[in-house]
């Protein structure tokens, strides 16, 4: 049972959220089963004390643009929850919701006109049981300021399309700008043992500072740090790690390493390396958030739990040292504008 909680930040101050939030990737990247897919959402939620609402993060885009989380790039994902929320509508005021979109053909676009498009799409996909709390612009449009993209984004949460304001993979400085337009409730970046480089160092300093909450996503490494995938033939045919290049067979022999020290230190704990790595993450502050996936609801509990999880100064240190070691070879996405698109 998770117990420990923390508080959003921005104008969410006052929301009170179970310290391990929950991503919706891995419910709608594979075929579930109806069952089983609101059997994975409801997990974690049930696991909260009451009260406390579970942080969900879910991505949108129009299907034309073949991205986001999807097993057929669809809009699978919002109308998994949408079928969720019909069935069990008491759980609309169990969870926050946090949206991604604003990505137009593959490209960043924080124009008035796009982001209201988008805003829309979400609401009409999921349904009529249950309102976005946060939207955040999946990544930061390079081709306008980020005073001129929140200014959008009030405009837009002041029509009532969502709560709060939320912003995803940008810099310190940026969100420092950023929220002297308006309060930033909360920002998603990658972070975890083998993804702790100095921007993300900085950016947890300057989110503490102004009192925005971190959603840490991937704080398993995609799978990896769960030793879940030792050699790229553990991976599905068309599982979109391939795409990456931290998981090509020489890459993953070169960081296994990483994976081994993990292990070996969870079971001195007697927690699992999941865990381990998931409670190292919240660790790292108060306002940061671990973002863990999964689409079956015992790993969700198992991921929950971490959130009870105590470290002593000495394993503490021992993690972060293995963070800091900066071993791990390969890109965290797969190149491109993917890469350019980090950090914005």
């Amino acid at each position: 049972m998770v117990v420990r909680v923390t508080k959003l930040g921005g104008t969410a101050s006052e929301v009170t959220v179970g310290r391990i939030s929950h991503g919706l990737m891995m419910a709608t990247c594979v075929l579930l089963p109806p069952l089983q897919g609101r059997v994975a959402i409801r997990a974690g939620v049930d696991a909260l004390p009451a009260g406390v609402k579970m942080v969900f993060e879910q991505r949108y885009a129009p299907a034309i643009h073949r991205e986001f989380y999807s097993a057929t790039w669809g809009t699978e994902n919002l109308e998994l929850l949408a079928r969720f929320y019909a069935k069990y509508p008491e759980y609309a005021e169990k969870t926050f919701l946090s949206v991604k979109g604003g990505m137009n053909a593959r490209e960043p676009d924080s124009s008035l006109e796009y982001l209201r498009k988008s805003v829309t799409n979400i609401a009409r996909a999921l349904g009529p049981h249950k309102t976005m709390d946060l939207y955040e612009p999946a990544r930061i449009d390079p081709g306008r300021s980020i005073e001129e993209a929140m200014a959008n984004l009030v405009v837009l949460r002041d029509e009532g399309h969502f709560a709060h304001i939320g912003l995803s993979e940008c810099k310190a400085e940026t969100l420092r700008r950023a929220h002297a337009v308006s309060p930033v409730t909360a920002v998603e970046i990658e972070l975890s043992v083998w993804e702790y480089g100095e921007e993300q160092k900085k950016f947890i300093v300057t989110a503490g500072e102004l009192g925005i909450s971190v959603i840490a996503y991937s704080p398993l490494g995609k799978g990896f740090l769960t030793r879940k995938f030792v050699s790229p033939k553990d991976l599905p045919a068309g599982d979109y790690r391939t795409r990456f290049t931290r998981f090509t067979e020489a890459n993953m022999v070169n960081n296994m390493p990483i994976v081994s020290t993990l292990t070996a230190l969870a079971a001195k704990k007697g927690v699992t390396p999941a865990q381990l790595a998931i409670a190292w993450v919240a660790a790292l502050g108060e306002h940061v958030i671990p973002l863990p996936g999964s689409s079956r609801a015992a790993r969700t509990l198992e991921n929950c739990a971490a959130g009870d999880i105590e470290l002593s100064a000495d394993e503490f240190a021992e993690v972060t040292a293995l963070a800091d070691a900066d071993t791990v070879v390969g890109d965290r996405m797969a190149g491109g504008k993917e890469l350019q698109h980090l950090w914005g």
